[in-house]
Protein backbone atom coordinates (compact mmCIF):
# COMPACT_ATOMS: atom_id res chain seq x y z
CA UNK A 1 0.00 0.00 0.00
CA UNK A 2 1.43 3.14 -0.72
CA UNK A 3 2.50 5.86 1.49
CA UNK A 4 -0.39 8.57 1.03
CA UNK A 5 -3.24 5.59 0.72
CA UNK A 6 -1.80 4.63 4.47
CA UNK A 7 -2.28 7.99 5.63
CA UNK A 8 -5.77 8.58 4.62
CA UNK A 9 -6.63 5.09 6.41
CA UNK A 10 -5.11 6.05 9.50
CA UNK A 11 -6.62 9.24 9.85
CA UNK A 12 -10.16 7.89 8.88
CA UNK A 13 -9.39 5.16 11.75
CA UNK A 14 -8.80 7.45 14.40
CA UNK A 15 -11.71 9.21 14.49
CA UNK A 16 -13.04 6.67 15.56
CA UNK A 17 -11.73 6.97 18.63
CA UNK A 18 -11.94 9.35 21.55
CA UNK A 19 -9.02 11.59 22.64
CA UNK A 20 -8.19 10.43 26.56
CA UNK A 21 -5.38 13.21 26.99
CA UNK A 22 -4.17 16.68 25.45
CA UNK A 23 -4.34 16.53 21.82
CA UNK A 24 -0.72 18.57 22.05
CA UNK A 25 0.69 14.86 23.15
CA UNK A 26 -1.03 13.04 20.05
CA UNK A 27 1.18 11.89 17.67
CA UNK A 28 0.95 11.74 13.82
CA UNK A 29 3.27 9.40 12.01
CA UNK A 30 3.94 9.00 8.22
CA UNK A 31 5.65 6.71 6.22
CA UNK A 32 5.25 3.07 4.22
CA UNK A 33 2.62 1.11 6.75
CA UNK A 34 2.23 -2.44 7.07
CA UNK A 35 0.20 -4.33 10.08
CA UNK A 36 -2.85 -4.79 11.46
CA UNK A 37 -4.62 -1.28 10.94
CA UNK A 38 -7.40 -1.87 13.59
CA UNK A 39 -5.60 -3.46 16.23
CA UNK A 40 -1.95 -2.70 15.80
CA UNK A 41 0.69 -3.04 16.11
CA UNK A 42 1.37 -0.44 12.97
CA UNK A 43 4.89 -1.08 11.39
CA UNK A 44 6.15 1.97 9.49
CA UNK A 45 9.55 1.69 7.58
CA UNK A 46 10.99 4.55 5.49
CA UNK A 47 14.64 5.24 3.64
CA UNK A 48 17.67 7.91 4.58
CA UNK A 49 16.09 9.90 1.60
CA UNK A 50 12.55 9.55 2.66
CA UNK A 51 12.36 8.34 6.59
CA UNK A 52 9.18 8.22 8.16
CA UNK A 53 8.44 11.22 9.89
CA UNK A 54 6.50 11.64 12.96
CA UNK A 55 5.41 15.16 14.25
CA UNK A 56 3.70 15.65 18.40
CA UNK A 57 3.27 19.30 19.31
CA UNK A 58 6.35 20.84 18.80
CA UNK A 59 8.42 18.28 18.09
CA UNK A 60 9.27 16.13 15.06
CA UNK A 61 11.17 12.66 14.60
CA UNK A 62 12.57 11.22 11.83
CA UNK A 63 13.50 7.51 11.88
CA UNK A 64 14.35 4.77 9.33
CA UNK A 65 11.75 2.41 10.99
CA UNK A 66 8.59 2.94 13.39
CA UNK A 67 6.15 0.64 15.53
CA UNK A 68 3.17 2.07 16.72
CA UNK A 69 0.81 0.11 19.32
CA UNK A 70 -1.64 0.01 21.85
CA UNK A 71 -1.76 -1.03 25.43
CA UNK A 72 -2.46 -5.23 25.56
CA UNK A 73 -5.86 -6.19 24.59
CA UNK A 74 -7.30 -2.66 23.32
CA UNK A 75 -7.53 -1.89 19.35
CA UNK A 76 -5.84 0.99 18.28
CA UNK A 77 -8.01 2.66 16.74
CA UNK A 78 -9.73 2.68 20.49
CA UNK A 79 -6.24 3.90 22.03
CA UNK A 80 -5.79 7.53 20.97
CA UNK A 81 -4.30 9.15 23.62
CA UNK A 82 -2.63 6.02 24.80
CA UNK A 83 -0.32 4.34 22.41
CA UNK A 84 3.14 4.38 22.15
CA UNK A 85 5.56 4.56 19.44
CA UNK A 86 9.16 2.74 18.92
CA UNK A 87 11.10 4.68 16.48
CA UNK A 88 14.81 3.01 15.39
CA UNK A 89 17.58 3.37 12.91
CA UNK A 90 18.88 6.76 12.87
CA UNK A 91 16.66 8.44 15.13
CA UNK A 92 16.75 12.63 14.63
CA UNK A 93 14.60 15.16 16.71
CA UNK A 94 14.21 18.45 15.81
CA UNK A 95 12.54 21.09 17.99
CA UNK A 96 13.31 24.63 17.42
CA UNK A 97 16.59 25.55 17.27
CA UNK A 98 17.28 21.73 19.03
CA UNK A 99 18.77 18.54 17.59
CA UNK A 100 19.20 15.60 18.76
CA UNK A 101 19.95 12.31 17.32
CA UNK A 102 20.12 8.26 18.89
CA UNK A 103 19.80 4.70 17.57
CA UNK A 104 15.95 4.72 19.28
CA UNK A 105 12.96 6.73 20.81
CA UNK A 106 10.16 5.35 22.33
CA UNK A 107 7.29 8.00 22.85
CA UNK A 108 4.12 7.84 25.35
CA UNK A 109 1.08 10.04 24.43
CA UNK A 110 0.20 8.75 27.89
CA UNK A 111 3.42 10.31 29.73
CA UNK A 112 3.75 13.11 26.68
CA UNK A 113 7.29 12.05 26.80
CA UNK A 114 9.88 10.89 23.85
CA UNK A 115 13.10 8.70 25.64
CA UNK A 116 16.10 8.94 23.32
CA UNK A 117 18.96 6.00 23.89
CA UNK A 118 21.91 5.12 21.87
CA UNK A 119 24.45 7.50 21.81
CA UNK A 120 22.36 9.94 22.87
CA UNK A 121 23.62 13.56 21.82
CA UNK A 122 21.68 17.16 21.08
CA UNK A 123 23.10 20.35 20.02
CA UNK A 124 21.00 24.07 20.24
CA UNK A 125 21.73 26.37 18.02
CA UNK A 126 22.54 30.00 19.36
CA UNK A 127 19.98 33.02 18.38
CA UNK A 128 23.52 35.00 17.10
CA UNK A 129 26.45 33.91 14.82
CA UNK A 130 28.69 34.77 17.63
CA UNK A 131 27.54 32.95 20.64
CA UNK A 132 28.68 29.78 21.30
CA UNK A 133 25.73 26.57 20.49
CA UNK A 134 24.95 24.02 23.17
CA UNK A 135 26.02 20.48 23.02
CA UNK A 136 25.07 17.80 25.02
CA UNK A 137 25.67 14.17 25.50
CA UNK A 138 24.53 11.49 27.93
CA UNK A 139 22.65 7.49 27.97
CA UNK A 140 19.45 8.77 27.18
CA UNK A 141 17.32 12.32 26.70
CA UNK A 142 13.89 12.46 27.41
CA UNK A 143 11.97 15.50 25.92
CA UNK A 144 8.65 16.65 27.15
CA UNK A 145 6.23 18.31 24.98
CA UNK A 146 4.61 20.08 26.99
CA UNK A 147 7.03 22.05 28.56
CA UNK A 148 9.90 22.63 25.89
CA UNK A 149 12.43 20.86 28.45
CA UNK A 150 14.64 17.68 27.91
CA UNK A 151 16.31 15.96 30.75
CA UNK A 152 19.02 14.19 30.15
CA UNK A 153 20.29 11.12 32.48
CA UNK A 154 23.38 8.78 32.82
CA UNK A 155 27.34 10.36 31.69
CA UNK A 156 25.76 13.77 31.22
CA UNK A 157 27.91 16.06 29.76
CA UNK A 158 27.34 20.02 28.92
CA UNK A 159 29.52 22.12 26.63
CA UNK A 160 29.36 25.46 25.66
CA UNK A 161 32.36 27.15 24.19
CA UNK A 162 34.84 26.92 27.08
CA UNK A 163 32.61 25.14 29.90
CA UNK A 164 31.60 21.95 30.54
CA UNK A 165 29.47 20.87 32.95
CA UNK A 166 28.78 16.91 34.15
CA UNK A 167 26.76 15.27 36.53
CA UNK A 168 24.32 12.63 36.67
CA UNK A 169 21.35 14.34 35.05
CA UNK A 170 20.64 17.57 33.58
CA UNK A 171 17.28 19.15 32.78
CA UNK A 172 17.94 21.58 30.01
CA UNK A 173 15.17 24.36 29.24
CA UNK A 174 14.97 25.12 25.67
CA UNK A 175 12.74 28.57 26.11
CA UNK A 176 14.97 29.86 29.17
CA UNK A 177 18.46 28.09 28.22
CA UNK A 178 18.83 27.39 31.23
CA UNK A 179 20.32 23.75 32.11
CA UNK A 180 20.27 22.32 35.89
CA UNK A 181 23.22 19.59 36.55
CA UNK A 182 22.80 17.36 39.81
CA UNK A 183 24.60 14.07 41.02
CA UNK A 184 28.63 14.23 41.40
CA UNK A 185 28.56 17.88 39.82
CA UNK A 186 31.54 19.63 38.18
CA UNK A 187 31.78 22.88 36.16
CA UNK A 188 35.11 23.21 34.27
CA UNK A 189 36.52 25.98 32.38
CA UNK A 190 39.49 25.88 29.92
CA UNK A 191 42.27 27.65 30.22
CA UNK A 192 42.94 30.91 27.95
CA UNK A 193 45.84 33.16 27.49
CA UNK A 194 47.03 33.87 30.80
CA UNK A 195 43.98 32.32 33.00
CA UNK A 196 44.51 29.53 34.52
CA UNK A 197 41.87 26.41 33.95
CA UNK A 198 38.84 27.09 36.30
CA UNK A 199 37.31 24.00 38.01
CA UNK A 200 34.03 24.24 40.00
CA UNK A 201 32.33 21.74 41.92
CA UNK A 202 28.73 21.25 43.99
CA UNK A 203 26.04 19.80 44.97
CA UNK A 204 23.85 21.99 41.94
CA UNK A 205 24.94 23.51 39.44
CA UNK A 206 22.95 25.95 37.20
CA UNK A 207 23.71 27.18 33.88
CA UNK A 208 22.40 29.92 31.76
CA UNK A 209 23.66 29.43 28.48
CA UNK A 210 23.00 32.46 26.91
CA UNK A 211 24.88 35.30 28.66
CA UNK A 212 27.43 32.09 30.53
CA UNK A 213 26.19 32.61 33.65
CA UNK A 214 26.78 29.99 36.50
CA UNK A 215 24.67 29.76 39.90
CA UNK A 216 26.64 26.45 41.96
CA UNK A 217 24.78 25.72 45.32
CA UNK A 218 25.77 22.95 48.15
CA UNK A 219 29.23 22.93 49.06
CA UNK A 220 30.96 24.82 46.75
CA UNK A 221 34.49 24.55 45.91
CA UNK A 222 36.35 26.69 43.10
CA UNK A 223 39.64 25.75 42.37
CA UNK A 224 41.77 28.15 40.10
CA UNK A 225 45.85 27.97 40.20
CA UNK A 226 47.09 28.21 43.61
CA UNK A 227 43.85 29.42 44.78
CA UNK A 228 40.93 27.38 46.17
CA UNK A 229 37.71 28.75 47.49
CA UNK A 230 35.03 27.03 49.04
CA UNK A 231 31.65 28.24 50.37
CA UNK A 232 27.69 27.71 50.55
CA UNK A 233 26.42 29.27 47.05
CA UNK A 234 28.70 30.65 43.99
CA UNK A 235 27.63 32.69 40.89
CA UNK A 236 30.25 33.41 37.97
CA UNK A 237 30.51 35.31 35.14
CA UNK A 238 32.63 33.92 32.35
CA UNK A 239 32.73 37.48 30.57
CA UNK A 240 33.93 39.59 33.67
CA UNK A 241 35.91 36.57 34.97
CA UNK A 242 34.16 37.50 38.65
CA UNK A 243 33.73 34.13 40.83
CA UNK A 244 31.58 35.30 44.03
CA UNK A 245 31.46 32.71 46.94
CA UNK A 246 28.56 33.25 49.44
CA UNK A 247 28.07 31.39 52.93
CA UNK A 248 30.78 30.76 55.11
CA UNK A 249 33.28 31.73 52.26
CA UNK A 250 36.68 30.70 52.80
CA UNK A 251 39.29 31.50 50.14
CA UNK A 252 43.03 29.96 50.63
CA UNK A 253 46.08 30.85 48.44
CA UNK A 254 49.72 28.43 48.05
CA UNK A 255 52.58 30.96 47.85
CA UNK A 256 55.89 30.23 48.22
CA UNK A 257 56.09 31.51 51.93
CA UNK A 258 52.80 29.87 53.29
CA UNK A 259 49.23 29.76 53.21
CA UNK A 260 47.27 33.58 52.85
CA UNK A 261 43.60 32.74 54.29
CA UNK A 262 40.81 34.68 53.40
CA UNK A 263 37.58 34.65 55.23
CA UNK A 264 33.93 36.50 55.28
CA UNK A 265 30.14 36.18 54.30
CA UNK A 266 31.21 36.85 50.70
CA UNK A 267 34.57 36.12 48.85
CA UNK A 268 35.24 37.93 45.47
CA UNK A 269 37.88 35.80 43.32
CA UNK A 270 38.91 37.33 39.92
CA UNK A 271 39.36 34.39 37.82
CA UNK A 272 41.87 36.06 35.70
CA UNK A 273 44.07 38.21 37.82
CA UNK A 274 44.29 35.16 40.17
CA UNK A 275 43.27 37.45 43.50
CA UNK A 276 40.28 37.34 46.19
CA UNK A 277 38.89 39.70 48.00
CA UNK A 278 36.67 39.94 51.02
CA UNK A 279 32.92 41.21 50.69
CA UNK A 280 31.07 42.85 53.87
CA UNK A 281 27.80 41.11 51.87
CA UNK A 282 26.56 40.33 48.48
CA UNK A 283 22.92 38.85 47.35
CA UNK A 284 23.01 36.20 44.03
CA UNK A 285 20.09 37.20 41.87
CA UNK A 286 19.01 33.10 41.39
CA UNK A 287 15.64 34.25 39.11
CA UNK A 288 18.04 34.12 35.62
CA UNK A 289 18.92 30.96 36.88
CA UNK A 290 15.09 29.31 37.40
CA UNK A 291 13.37 26.85 34.94
CA UNK A 292 10.07 28.11 33.18
CA UNK A 293 8.19 25.84 35.68
CA UNK A 294 9.70 27.07 38.71
CA UNK A 295 8.04 30.21 40.57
Amino acid sequence: MKKAQSLLVLAALSTLAVAQTSNSRIIEIEGNISGDLRNGPINFTGTASDPVKATVSTLKINALRAVFSAPTGTPITNARGKRTAEFSDAVTVTRGRLTAKGSSLTYSEVEGSGTLRGNASAVFRPQQADQDPVNITANAMSFDVDTNMSTSRGDVKLVSGSQTGTGDQLVFDENREVGVITGGVAMNRAAKGNQKALTISGEEARVQTDDKLVYMKGKVRVVSGSITTTGNEMYYDDAKNIAVIVGNAVSVEKTASGNRTVRGPAIEQRTDLGRVRQLTSYKIDTSKFKLSNEK
